[in-house]
């Protein structure tokens, strides 16, 4: 990518105007790609918060909510068009700031100006619906919308659930408050900036940046709030839950997951090897839905294994723009990954490389394919959050089922086998919110519900789906003469 120089330092976009963090004080971003400061952003507490929510309650009850639907979804349509046209120097921005191949970069900002035109054209959409009752009443069920929403959004894709879950709550005409993650946050400062120029009236987008222990739990813990969006961790989502529970507020999280990908012998292995392969080291493994397990019917274990392993010593993590593979967010999500491969208690398979031209001082990790892997292992069971494959062998489908629901997660499973009948049945065995058949969508497309069960989460974001979340049902009662 261009050599940008160091960016001056960065705001908080509160009620239309770009304000300093009240303390004075800023964070310097780090970029992955060669461990080097770039830019500096707020370093904002609950002052800041305070004031972002203020500034939203006042669009809700102003501007911004006195717009009719169709107005709110023709701003939210102009927006996805200005992305677009400034998507090569946003995708060019998020590699400096999040470190990804520039590829994957340009693919979220399509996705991202794809959930503002998705959202524009639904936000007069959503229709009530009347209820039969008794004679001589009409019972109407109106949705409407929360207020004030939150939204945590963290540093693997920003921008794509930047656009997932402020683009549904604004469709919906709720006025948001967004704190992104500090270790990547200045592309979605800039949808701030497009934003404003389209339109968008004061107040309607906040942009609060700073460290997620206190200006992430000063916006979840706010009572000014009427409902929070989090992804991230399942530690930290526990603590929102309980943040929000504090409030009497509803939330949803999506958390995470240790998602298994399930290869019968009848597969068709020459398209699963890569697909296999390109759920775990896209965006370098950090991703929720990442296929982090591979489970191989016994039959096909050495030929699918020696497969995989042929694609895996292939990839060099690097910055190079056709990089498959690039470096991790932050030297200490480098060395989690480093120590996962280092205590490994499997057998390595297969691993790549780093390419000669990476920088010493980046974050840059190789693929590594492990097999064959205790299912009870912390292999099997950790969410790893790098580009690391455990390959489990099994014999029945009984025995994929039991081990594919075999952990604390539930977020995406895939199901490779020619069978349709088995196809039928693992579908609805899967304990997750997404299933794949013969392919693997890492989360899928913007119109196609999302989210998970257990420690994966709750609630669904994308499609209509996240209309609802992001409303609520008033059911109104007139009797008539």
């Amino acid at each position: 990518m261009r050599d940008d120089p160091i960016l001056p330092p960065a705001r908080n976009l509160i009620g239309g105007a770009w304000l300093p963090a009240a303390s004075g004080c800023e964070m310097a971003m780090i970029s992955p790609i060669d461990g080097r400061p770039f830019a500096a952003i707020a370093d904002s507490g609950p002052k800041d918060v305070d004031a972002a929510i203020r500034a939203a309650r006042a669009a809700f009850e102003g501007d911004w909510g006195r717009l009719t639907a169709a107005e709110r979804g023709r701003l939210m349509l102009r927006l996805a068009l200005r992305i677009e046209a400034e998507a090569e120097a946003l995708a060019q921005l998020e590699t400096r700031d999040n470190g990804k191949p520039v590829a994957q970069s340009r693919a979220d900002m399509a996705a991202l100006a794809r959930y503002f035109e998705y959202y524009g054209g639904a936000a007069d959409k959503l229709h009530g619906e009347v209820i039969p009752f008794l004679n001589g009443y009409d019972v109407t069920a109106l949705r409407e919308p929360h207020g004030v929403t939150g939204h945590i959004i963290p540093w693997n894709y920003p921008v794509q659930i930047f656009g997932r879950s402020v683009g549904a709550a604004l469709a919906m005409g709720n006025a948001t408050v967004t704190k992104p993650a500090e270790d990547a946050c200045l592309t979605i400062l800039r949808i701030g900036e497009l934003a404003a120029e389209t339109g968008f009236p004061p107040g309607a987008i906040n942009i609060v940046t700073g460290r997620g222990e206190v200006a992430g739990r000063a916006l979840s813990e706010h009572p000014g709030v009427d409902f929070i969006s989090f992804t991230g961790s399942p530690q930290v989502g526990q603590a929102i839950q309980i943040a929000a529970a504090r409030n009497h507020i509803p939330c949803t999280l999506e958390l995470g997951g240790k998602s298994p990908q399930i290869v019968f012998e009848d597969a068709d292995l020459e398209a699963a090897a890569p697909v296999i392969v390109g759920a775990i080291v896209q965006n370098g493994g950090q991703t929720c839905s990442a296929g982090s397990r591979v489970l191989i019917q016994r039959g096909i274990w050495d030929r699918l294994t020696a497969m995989l392993a042929e694609r895996f010593r292939a990839v060099e993590a690097g910055p190079a723009e056709g990089a498959l593979l690039g470096p991790l967010i932050s030297a200490r999500q480098k060395a989690r990954v480093e120590r996962y491969v280092a205590e490994a208690a499997a057998p390595l398979i297969a691993r790549g490389g780093v390419a000669a031209d990476a920088s010493a001082a980046g974050f840059y990790v190789a693929p590594a394919l492990f097999g064959p892997v205790d299912p009870q292992s912390p292999l099997a069971q950790e969410e790893i959050f790098g580009p690391v494959l455990a390959a489990i062998p099994f014999d029945t489908e009984a025995e994929a089922v039991a081990i594919a629901n075999g952990t604390e997660y539930g977020l995406v499973a895939g199901i490779w086998t020619r069978d349709g009948d088995r196809q039928a049945r693992l579908a609805r065995a899967m304990r997750c919110g997404q299933v794949f058949i013969n392919g693997y969508g890492a989360g899928g497309g913007i119109e196609l519900p999302f989210g998970g069960v257990r420690k994966s989460g709750h609630g669904r974001e994308k499609g209509f789906a996240a209309l609802y979340e992001f409303s609520r049902l008033k059911t109104v009662v007139h009797r008539f003469a």
